[in-house]
């Protein structure tokens, strides 16, 4: 009975029984790791390397997983079972091996980028920091090639994936659909480029997955989650300068971790800027911006999963440039009368210490954008439930009367629900499958406007899908099938001049002198998507992958409800009742390979679109240009086929003998092919392209950072000089003068950065320098809206429209506490 006893309560202590974990952490060289983090993130505890990378920890006997991480190092994640016999080893790599990571978008699963059998690419923070950007899109532009953006000045970018942009591509906040009228141009991404902690990018139909407006790709921008050890208050300071729109950038984020699982996290930035400059046209006049955003979560981490609510406020004041000018200065004029009395002899010169203003101009808009969403993963049963429940509101105004400042002419406000259930069977004999329901549910509403391009309409979403990937040695297969409805309706909008005000208002039909643009309307769409395909591993380096999706995408409501005039465009635009949805057929190639000293890869892809959507001049029977409102030029949404190829290239070079020295490079090409008989016959090969197709591009950097040694103060310290060229745009969409050739130019950037620790090895500050545009070079970007910004057919420079910024120094410093 007695050594009963004794057994009984040895019991406990055995289970509790701990062995000591001591190692080192060193990288492909053989060279210590100076004050790595070492976790053991499922008990909470962790601990930092010393100046030799050596490192020892208490832990319960039995398996246990580490995670291992250090500037300028992939982060490791090594199985151990203790006890051990001898000292542990752990190797990282340079974080300039980008193909092993795992990604979250794009699959079903968390899956290595590398063997996902859909082009994926990623981009980390401390990448996204290195340069001084205009705003988070333009930041993720420079690190995945075959991503572009369509501009309006410094700080509105909307990203375009292979020469596909605007409702094609969905932009996701930690996954929620990012939705912000994002069919119009004078607007970018509403969320905070400081607060994003990694980017994902998905090239090519992702509707399997997200439903309509994938049809192109996917922007996932993912925001940082609390780290560092548990029970300790973690954060950062962030200031930034930029010196070509003398942009002042500031930014506090606060993040904590309880050891029962509790997680919260607090950021605060603001962004600051006036008129940018360029040689040619010097400060361009009204594109400056003012921007606050707060983020806040709080959440749950256990072992039944984690539970996180998001909450967040977007605040943008963005001024709105025209690009008219005096004829023989080119001076840059305001308007100071309401639309129709464009001469500029009716608009005065803007002083030129309004240009070096940081006081926004009348003529502006304002976009407020809030968020209240919830993500969660449930272990349920033997397989694993994923929710998303979130609420978003869109309230856009624009500005555009200079007689009456406070009046808005566009007063847009979207709110929208979205939902999402994924549950994640186990795997079994090798299948593993994911099944999975969502929705959205918007209301678009017209406030105190007077200009009304869209109607006001109500939208349901309901999708279903499911997807299966089966492992077969060196192979993996991934296919799927989706079902998508979208229901879209409105009824009759009547508008009515405001005798107070002179401005059109809302208003009912029984109004004096009422109109009815809008009539009432309501329709169905419905759409299949799926994908198939596979990765093959050839050994440990090279792998093959290949797929083939059907991407499915509802018309918008611009292309099938617009019926009034663009004051700043000079165009009517009109809509068509009539439009189906958009499908497309992508296959995709790759090959990757990836070893110790370098990574390559080749991605090939060829993208037919049937039902595509374009804008088109609208001529009557006998072939002259209608003029719905005189002096306006009318364009009417047309659909037919198009077809896009091309491929993107990209190789990373960090050899073990020279750790210090690495070479990164990437090229990207699109075509894009107007499939329309009618329109090609009328128009020639001035028909021939689509519009806003990128020019081929190609970006490379040399970077030389110093090797780690043994009590330095200065780590991770770099100096990288890159190369960004782009060749010329010989084959715009022509169509009535729509777009024009556009001069090829290559940019140069010279950059330099460290990391200052402490005494104890801690990270105290971290600089960031960063100079584009070195050499000051004059150049448009063709998919820039501000080079058709243009009153005149001649110019005494010879150059017409506005060019993009000049050079930019760009200081950027972060005090992690």
């Amino acid at each position: 009975m007695k050594q009963l006893l004794l057994y009984l309560l040895l019991i406990p202590i055995g289970a509790w029984a701990q062995a000591p974990l001591r190692g080192r952490v060193q990288d492909a060289a053989g060279r210590p790791v100076p004050y790595a983090s070492v976790a053991v993130p499922a008990l909470k505890q962790g601990a930092t390397a010393d100046a030799e990378g050596a490192f020892s920890l208490a832990l319960p006997l039995g398996p246990q997983q580490l995670e291992v991480s250090a500037v300028g190092y992939a982060t490791g994640r090594p199985r151990v079972t203790l006890p051990l016999a001898s000292v542990l080893i752990i190797t990282l790599v340079a974080e300039e091996k980008a193909i092993g990571e795992v990604v979250v978008t794009g699959v079903s699963r968390r899956t290595e980028l590398r063997r996902s059998p859909v082009p994926i690419a990623a981009l980390g923070q401390r990448e996204i920091r290195l340069n001084a950007n205009a705003n988070v899109i333009d930041a993720a532009v420079r690190g995945v090639p075959g991503l572009t953006a369509v501009t309006t000045g410094p700080n509105i970018s909307k990203p375009f994936i292979r020469g596909l942009g605007y409702n094609r591509v969905l932009t996701l906040f930690n996954g929620l659909r990012q939705e912000g009228q994002q069919w119009g141009d004078e607007h970018g991404i509403e969320v905070d480029g400081y607060g994003v902690d990694r980017v994902e990018v998905v090239k090519g139909p992702a509707s399997l997955l997200y439903g309509s407006d994938a049809v192109a790709g996917v922007v996932n921008l993912l925001p940082a989650l609390p780290s560092g050890p548990a029970g300790e208050l973690h954060g950062e300071a962030l200031a930034e300068y930029q010196s070509v729109n003398g942009l002042f950038g500031n930014s506090l984020g606060l993040n904590y971790r309880s050891k029962s699982g509790l997680q919260t996290s607090l950021r605060a930035s603001h962004r600051l800027a006036r008129d940018y400059r360029n040689p040619v046209d010097g400060l361009v006049y009204n594109t400056g911006f003012q921007e606050l955003t707060l983020t806040g979560m709080v959440g749950v981490e256990k072992k039944w999963g984690d539970a996180r609510l998001w909450l967040t406020t977007y605040d943008n004041r963005q001024e709105i440039p025209d690009g008219s000018r005096d004829s023989l200065s080119r001076r840059f004029t305001r308007q100071v009368l309401e639309t129709g009395l464009d001469d500029v002899r009716h608009r005065p010169l803007v002083p030129k210490d309004e240009l070096r203003s940081y006081t926004l101009g009348p003529l502006r808009q304002h976009i407020r954008h809030y968020r209240a969403f919830g993500t969660g993963s449930v272990r349920l049963g033997p397989g694993e439930l994923r929710l998303l429940l979130g609420a978003q509101q869109n309230h856009r105004q624009e500005f555009n009367h200079p007689t009456a400042p406070g009046q808005p002419g566009l007063d847009l406000r979207l709110t929208t629900a979205n939902y999402e259930a994924r549950y994640l069977l186990p795997a079994w004999r090798g299948y593993e499958l994911t099944v999975g329901l969502g929705g959205m549910s918007q209301l678009n509403e017209h406030l105190n406007a007077t200009d009304f391009p869209i109607p006001p309409y109500r939208l349901h979403d309901l999708g279903g899908f499911g997807v299966v990937k089966k492992t077969l040695g060196a192979l993996e297969l991934t296919g799927g099938l989706r079902l998508d409805t979208r229901r879209v309706r409105w009824d009759d909008f009547w508008v009515a001049p405001n005798p107070a005000t002179g401005f059109d208002q809302a208003t009912g039909p029984d109004a004096v002198g009422a109109t009815r643009p809008f009539a009432a309307f309501g329709r169905s769409y419905r759409g299949v998507s799926a994908s198939l395909g596979g990765s093959y591993a050839l050994g440990p380096h090279l792998v093959l992958r290949a797929n083939v999706a059907r991407g499915y995408r509802a018309p918008n409501i611009p292309e099938i409800g617009s019926n009034g005039l663009d004051p700043g465009a000079h165009i009517v635009y009109l809509g068509n009742r009539a439009f189906g949805p958009e499908f497309s057929w992508q296959q995709d190639l790759g090959v990757l390979w990836q070893s110790s000293s370098w990574e390559a890869s080749a991605e090939v892809f060829h993208n037919y679109v049937s039902n595509f959507i374009y804008q088109a001049r609208l001529f009557d029977a006998l072939g002259q240009p209608v003029e719905v409102v005189p002096g306006n030029a009318t364009y009417q949404y047309q659909q037919a086929a198009a077809r896009l190829y091309g491929g993107e290239l990209a190789f990373n070079l960090h050899p073990t003998a020279l750790p210090w020295l690495s070479w990164r490079t990437g090229a990207a090409l699109v075509i894009g092919l107007n499939d329309n008989p009618a329109l090609r016959e009328r128009a020639g090969d001035a028909a021939r392209y689509l519009p806003l197709m990128p020019a081929p591009q190609a970006r490379t950097e040399l970077r030389l950072t110093a090797p780690p040694r043994p009590g330095q103060r200065l780590a991770a310290s770099y100096l990288r000089l890159t190369l960004d060229a782009t060749a010329a745009q010989t084959h715009p969409y022509a169509v009535d003068g729509a777009e024009t050739p556009t001069a090829g130019y290559a940019l140069l950037g010279l950059g330099a950065g460290t990391t200052y620790r402490t005494r104890a090895g801690r990270e105290a500050l971290q600089l960031f320098v960063q100079v584009d545009n070195l050499l000051n070079t004059a150049y448009q970007s063709h998919l820039s809206r501000l080079k058709y910004f243009e009153y005149y057919q001649a110019s005494p420079t010879g150059r017409l429209g506005i060019f993009n910024p000049g050079r930019n120094l760009g200081v950027k410093l972060v005090v992690p506490f």
